[in-house]
């Protein structure tokens, strides 16, 4: 554990950019910053963020009763009885609290941050099999997990860069872990909502910048915005006493590259198969096993092997590559040597294999772009036929639907349409819109594509449809370990899924097929 030293909250509020507009930042001390209400305890400082649903400021009564020792808000002119403290952004307060706490562990560490539309966890532990290759000390949050150390710490049920107030003490851990680098997964929630404000990043990497998230961000510019302010934060990182490159890492080939450049406050490089570029990826050979390329620089050139399949991971071992070599100085043997040692990532084109005579794979693939990716892929590495199971969430971009299933009729053979946690919509009107976006794109329904509410019954129609040489894809979950109906978490796992659904279809011992309110849907 981090030992945590109580601290004055002028002391909290003197190095960070956040502005007191109401109350005075006296030598009260606190030992925690906190903004669930539930968990303040005595000594602790309780900030009240407010959100589209939610406005915690009316917890504050309950946050003081449980013994806050000060309070952060944003709602003018509170008396409390103990010390209140306006500013106008309670977010972006959290996350340079919560830093200011932990004596700004970021400052501390080489940090690089990674953010994009797909492919992130993927580059971030490319690099970071090359950080240890290269015998460098470094550590990891994904939405995965964090990794610090030997010890990996689960992050959260659900894709999303974790709260300020967790990101910080992770940091915070790795500092006393004696780490020196961390690398950081960032979502465009995690930038649109400040929880890594205060990470003082050195080395900022975008994988790429494709339709997703038009919920949240309301259009495409907005969420291209929210996912620029990495590269806005690299010219107010603060200087470092081991240094710091403030250099960005941008896509030559991905659509975001001139809004980007124009966006970034440090220098740039950049990277690509297609595009002129400062790091060329070229001679791309695809194997069984993986695939073989190497990457060119201006002066220098590594040969690459990747257990990892299909050309869309060509882009993010560049990626990675790209920040080591120009961003990190470190050579072209232990860049090759930590690309080679990544065996795959969970939930990441991972194989699924009970003896059967096809190919079966679960991947995250959960966006239009990911998916065509992944199809593609698959493409690549059958002779046979490629069948897609896959659905689309609820409460989320709801033109994603058809966007995806007409992907899946381009690019598929066969599609089985599910469930992928539609939360309080209705799965059976999301299918709809799937099914129709399938028609209209020539598909034929009970043809060429199936609605199948139940996950779980549509991993079996999935392997009943495949034969031998054929690939089984199932979409959208990967990794994760619940899938949400109504607002409810029930506990599911795809790999579990597709193996029960192959164990049945074999007639071998295997897991229990996990269950879903949607069970007998079918």
């Amino acid at each position: 554990m981090v030992e945590i030293i109580m601290k004055t909250l002028q002391e909290l509020f003197s190095d960070i950019p956040v502005a007191v507009v109401g109350g005075e930042a006296d030598e009260t001390r606190v030992g925690r910053v906190v903004a669930d209400s539930r968990r303040v305890a005595p000594g602790d400082l309780f900030v009240a963020r407010r959100g589209e649903h939610f406005d915690a400021h009316r917890f504050i009564p309950q946050a003081v009763a449980q013994g806050a020792a000060a309070v952060v808000g944003m709602d003018p002119g509170l008396v409390l009885g103990v010390p209140y403290l306006q500013v106008a952004n309670s977010r972006q307060a959290l996350a340079h609290l919560a830093a200011a706490i932990h004596d700004f562990p970021a400052r501390k560490l080489t940090v690089v941050g990674v953010t994009g539309t797909d492919g992130k966890t993927t580059t971030c532990n490319i690099l970071y099999q090359i950080l240890a290759a290269a015998g460098l000390k470094s550590g990891m949050i994904t939405t995965v997990n964090a990794v610090i150390g030997d010890e990996v710490l689960d992050t959260g049920f659900h894709v999303t860069t974790p709260d300020a107030v967790d990101v910080q003490a992770y940091l915070g851990q790795m500092v006393a872990a004696g780490l020196t680098h961390a690398i950081l997964e960032t979502t465009s929630h995690g930038w649109a909502q400040y929880r890594v404000d205060g990470c003082e990043i050195d080395i900022g990497v975008v994988t790429n910048i494709t339709h997703e998230h038009l919920d949240e961000h309301g259009n495409y510019e907005n969420y291209r915005a929210a996912k620029a302010r990495l590269f806005e934060s690299l010219g107010m990182t603060r200087e470092k006493r081991q240094g710091n490159p403030r250099l960005a890492v941008l896509n030559a080939d991905d659509g975001s590259f001139e809004y980007l450049k124009a966006k970034t406050a440090t220098r740039y490089v950049s990277y690509g198969m297609e595009k002129p570029a400062t790091v060329m990826g070229a001679e791309l050979v695809h194997a069984p096993g993986g695939m073989r390329f190497k990457a060119v620089g201006d002066d220098w050139v590594v040969s690459l092997e990747s257990q990892l399949v299909g050309s869309y991971n060509v882009s993010n071992i560049l990626a990675a590559v790209t920040a080591a070599v120009v961003g990190l100085g470190i050579g072209p043997g232990a860049v090759a040597a930590g690309v080679r040692n990544l065996a795959g990532i969970p939930g990441r084109m991972e194989r699924i294999d009970m003896g059967q005579d096809f190919s079966a794979f679960v991947d995250f693939a959960h966006t239009p772009n990911a998916l065509k990716n992944a199809l593609a892929a698959a493409r690549q590495m059958t002779q046979g036929r490629v069948i897609a199971v896959f659905g689309s969430a609820g409460l989320r971009d709801q033109e994603k639907r058809r966007m995806m299933a007409e992907i899946a009729v381009e690019l598929a053979d066969l599609a089985v349409l599910t469930a992928e946690d539609p939360r309080t919509e209705s799965l059976d009107g999301i299918l709809a819109e799937m099914a129709n976006g399938a028609a209209g794109a020539g598909g034929v329904e009970g043809v060429t594509f199936w609605r199948v509410p139940d996950r779980g019954e549509a991993m079996r129609t999935g392997v009943r449809l495949a034969r031998a040489g054929d690939i089984l894809l199932a979409c959208g979950k990967g990794h994760e370990q619940s899938m949400c109906f109504g607002e409810t978490e029930y506990p599911w796992d795809d790999r579990t899924a597709m193996r029960a659904a192959l164990a049945e279809y074999l007639g071998v011992n295997g897991p229990e097929m996990p269950s879903l309110p949607t069970k007998n849907s079918y």
